[in-house]
Order: C-alpha cells, then structure tokens, then sequence
C-alpha cells in the first residue's frame, strides 16, 4: 500500500468578504498518495486554487483537519510550518517566479539557502536538478534570456532541489505556447513515472488534465468528480 501524503477531512474555508462569508471550499475530503499524480481542475471561482493554499500550508483551514505525512498541520506554530514548506513541499508557479537579473543556477540554489545548505552543497545539487530538467547549459543565462519554457524548467528545478514529498503546480503551463506546455507536462510526466514524485497541479485546460493519472474537479467549493485519466467514462459528475 502506497504512503498517505496528503489527508483532508471535511475542510471547510471561509473568507469575510464586503460583511459577507465566502465559501471557497465547502466540506472537502481529499487523500493523495505517494506517487499520485493529480490534475484539479474547474472553473474560476471554484476553489482550485485555496485547495492549493492549504495544502501548500499558505493558508489554513476554517476548519476540518488537514494531515501532512501523518501529522496533524493545524497544530504547528508558523515557523514548523515554514520548515515544512522549505523542506516537504516544491511550488511551480504560472509566471515562474524567478528572481530577475539572477542566473538560473541562483534560481534553482535559493531554496537550499533559506534551508541552510552549505554553499558547495547548493551548487552541486542545483547542477544535478538543472540537469534533470534538461537545461543544464542553462546555468549560468540570466531569467530574462530564456525562453518560457525554459524559465519554467528552471523553476520546476527550483521545486525539486530539496527532494520534496510533494509537488504543487498552479497552472504550469498557462503562460506557455503549445510546444513547450506539452514539453513540461513530458517532464512532469517523466519526474512521477521515473523518480515517483507526488505531483498536484491546478490546470483549467482540459489537455492539460489528462497528462495527469487523476483527474479531481471542483465547483462551488465542492469536489464533484474525483477518477482517473484511464478511464475517462468515470469523469462525470457526481
């Protein structure tokens, strides 16, 4: 049986919004297991992207309980939170987020500085991850001098080089022309198949979801459908 990363029990979130309560995610039941490999998908205004914010610990639940590797997160204070988002968890972000003006080896080292990693250390490492992706000859090219896909490359680099139990994606390939989304979901694909990475990506293209092995969809806050890509006559609605 495959090792339980991510639990969620009967989440409820609840933002104050114009002296009104918004529901962005209403009574959620979740579990991912290592090796998963899962697309959220769903309209705007869902609650896609909260589910992103809680279990990438940047936001907390109003209630329901959330168990990272067993462990209960809602007992953390915020600095085991942050130890667990530097160590556990890698973030691929839609407009990349690297620093400008900083080399992609910078780039993909940052991680490793906020979690104490000695200097000789963070470079060999970052060479490896850059290697993995593809673009080690990118090393030493600054943000602004690659291409999209090679920037989200970088990043993607970045979210690994700390051997995370899970990776969350947010729309990865959103700002991407058609080759090179399809080139990082091959590497995405490639990272769970090859390496058993954990991967979670929010998409709201439906070619996009299919890369994936799961597809989970929401709407009003609510998980509607939760199947796999396998057989796509179980997708529907429920």
């Amino acid at each position: 049986m495959q090792k339980e990363v991510v639990r969620l029990e009967h989440v409820r979130k609840v933002y104050p919004m114009g002296g009104e309560q918004v529901v962005a995610l209403d009574d959620v039941d979740l579990t991912l297991a290592q090796g998963d490999f899962v697309a959220v998908m769903g309209p705007s205004g869902s609650g896609k992207s909260t589910l992103m914010h809680v279990i990438g610990l940047l936001d907390r639940p109003t209630s329901g309980r959330y168990l990272f590797n067993g462990q209960d997160v809602s007992k953390l204070g915020a600095d085991d939170l942050a130890d667990l988002r530097s160590h556990r968890l890698g973030f691929v972000f839609q407009s990349y987020n690297l620093l400008p003006r900083t080399t992609a080896l910078e780039n993909v080292e940052l991680p490793m500085v906020y979690a104490g990693v000695p200097e000789s250390e963070r470079h060999r490492r970052a060479l490896a991850a850059l290697e993995i992706v593809g673009v080690p000859n990118m090393a030493q090219h600054i943000s602004n001098q690659m291409s999209g896909g090679q920037q989200q490359r970088v990043a993607i680099a970045r979210a690994l080089v700390n051997d995370p139990t899970l990776i969350l994606a947010d729309e990865p390939t959103g700002a991407l022309d058609t080759k090179s989304s399809d080139d990082v979901m091959r590497l995405f694909a490639r990272l769970n198949a090859e390496r058993g990475m954990t991967i979670l990506l929010v998409t709201h293209e439906p070619d996009v979801g299919r890369r994936a092995k799961r597809i989970v969809t929401f709407r009003d806050g609510r998980i509607v459908a939760d199947a796999p890509t396998e057989d796509p006559s179980k997708t529907v609605a429920v």
